[in-house]
């Protein structure tokens, strides 16, 4: 009976677990369904933030990011926060910002899980009214 117990525990957490944007998710261009990298989405002092973990092609792999600005103008793209000070409310995360290393592009950020599958991530990036929506697959 003991053993059952355990296993229904853990996969009641394992469930609990995959409802979060917290963890590591491949993105995945929007344009051109690639497989980029491996962006890892965590929390500190309050706020989210992603940092590139992992990037497939090996020739960008050791890339400044030398269009970002700032403090991140010529920072390994490896490495790089890309998402940063987003701030949940409700259902979603909002109120930050995510850029583009490829052309150092800042954009307002908002990521929610997928209504329909928790191990898909939607993140859009707005300017004013025009988006562009991603989503990224949970890593195993």
């Amino acid at each position: 009976m003991n053993k059952y117990l355990i296993i229904i525990t853990l996969l009641i957490s394992q469930s609990i677990v995959s409802q979060t944007i917290f963890g590591k998710w491949k993105t995945v261009d929007d344009e051109t369904g690639e497989e980029k990298s491996i962006v890892e989405i965590y929390q500190e002092e309050g706020k989210v933030y992603g940092k590139i973990i992992e990037i497939f092609d090996p020739v960008k792999r050791d890339l400044p990011c030398e269009f970002c600005e700032g403090e991140d103008y010529n920072k390994p793209v490896l490495g790089l926060n890309i998402i940063k000070d987003m701030e949940k409310s409700g259902d979603v995360y909002k109120k930050g910002t995510v850029v583009n290393p490829e052309d150092g592009k800042v954009y307002d950020c908002r990521i929610k899980l997928d209504d329909d599958n928790p191990n898909r991530l939607q993140l859009r990036g707005y300017i004013a009214f025009f988006y562009r929506t991603q989503y990224w697959i949970r890593a195993n």
